[in-house]
């Protein structure tokens, strides 16, 4: 009897199945996280195997752990490329049973997995990267190195205070804080966060000020207590406090506000990034117009688009030239160039060309709406 015949198409399907199925057994770590997530059925086959592991228990409400978050995905960037060593953590809400079998009962709860065995020591010292770095080198004798992350955030001093914080060009977010000061440590994490998600803004400068090295400085801007965080915007030099919550997103949102941009916690642009509402309400008018009636409009544009300065000029004029590609290869240019502009943002590009891209994408959007 004949063998039946698998068809190209059904094998891909069957092929691209199996991958899925894979994937979503693996228990790697999630995109940008190098801590490894382990489950209640994935913890055995990773932990008292061929390689020590670190462990943390936490839960995702939890001040102490959310602190350690970063200090930790440090630790776990650093010991990546050590095959003998596994960082890794367990989310307690949602893995309860693992979490009882240890014996944990606060959090975070930090455990050391010697190579080959199921039983566990409590890791008592610091929640520091470098200090859970000397303790896993010194358990698994191996030799790595907290790796340095370059900061975001503009250091200020006194000689250099006037020329930044001054700079009526630029939207500026100074921290005034002490090195003893726990607050100020729980900031840290976050304020880095703030100043890594405006990076690429030209306009907006996130800073700090050691203040008690620099006094005058404190005590020129009132500064009583820390850490104090005060907005010096392009139009009022003398600062006004900043009295908004001390999450990532109560800042992100302050900053998109105050200063008109538009990113999100991790500094992606949004939807919104690009679009000039004057000159939307005329795209709205040239999607209507009837094709001999559009270079009217396009003439409007135009004029709309020569009275913005800074930023909103570049933006307006690829609202220009949007018009007129438009008029030129007619109304299938939008989605065309869409779809290009897609395939270029999935390609690896840096993200200054990314922005470039979101924003030519989100105006094309306007458009085709």
């Amino acid at each position: 009897m004949a063998t039946p015949q698998i068809s190209r198409k059904t094998l891909a399907l069957v092929l691209l199945l199996v991958a899925a199925a894979a994937a979503a057994l693996s228990p790697a770590a999630a995109e940008g996280d190098e801590v490894l997530a382990l489950t209640e059925s994935t913890f055995d086959k990773e932990v008292g195997q061929d390689r020590a592991a670190l462990v943390e228990f936490y839960a995702p409400w939890c001040g102490h752990c959310k602190k350690l978050a970063p200090e930790y995905e440090k630790l776990a960037a650093s010991f990546k490329k050590a095959k003998s060593v596994l960082i890794a953590k367990v989310d307690c809400d949602e893995h309860k049973s693992v979490c009882s079998k240890y014996g944990v009962s606060g959090y975070p709860t930090i455990q050391w997995f010697p190579k080959g065995s199921l039983e566990p020591k409590k890791y008592e010292g610091q929640r520091t990267a470098e200090a859970l770095a000397e303790y896993v080198n010194s358990e698994a004798a191996t030799n790595v190195k907290i790796a340095a992350v370059p900061s975001s955030v503009v250091v200020l001093t006194e000689e250099t205070f006037d020329s930044v914080v001054l700079d009526e060009t630029k939207d500026v977010l100074v921290e005034f804080y002490a090195p003893w000061c726990g607050h100020c440590k729980s900031l840290a994490p976050v304020y880095e966060k703030v100043a890594s998600a405006f990076k690429l803004e030209d306009g907006v400068v996130i800073a700090n000020l050691d203040a008690d090295k620099h006094t005058s400085l404190a005590e020129k801007y009132g500064v009583s207590g820390f850490p104090t965080l005060k907005f010096f915007p392009k139009g009022n030099k003398a600062g006004e406090e900043y009295e908004g919550g001390r999450d990532l997103e109560d800042f992100v949102k302050f900053i998109n506000e105050k200063s008109g941009t538009s990113r999100d916690s991790k500094g992606q642009l949004t939807s919104e990034a690009g679009l000039v509402a004057s000159l939307d309400a005329l795209v709205k008018e040239f999607h209507s117009a009837a094709d001999d009636k559009r270079k009217e409009v396009l003439s409007k544009i135009e004029e709309e688009a020569a009275k913005l300065s800074g930023s909103a000029a570049k933006h307006g004029k690829i609202y220009v030239n949007a018009a007129k590609k438009i008029i030129e290869k007619g109304s299938d240019y939008t989605k065309k160039e869409t779809e290009r502009l897609h395939r270029m943002l999935e390609k690896s590009i840096s993200p200054s060309k990314a922005d470039e891209f979101v924003i030519k994408k989100n105006i094309l959007a306007i458009f085709s709406s």
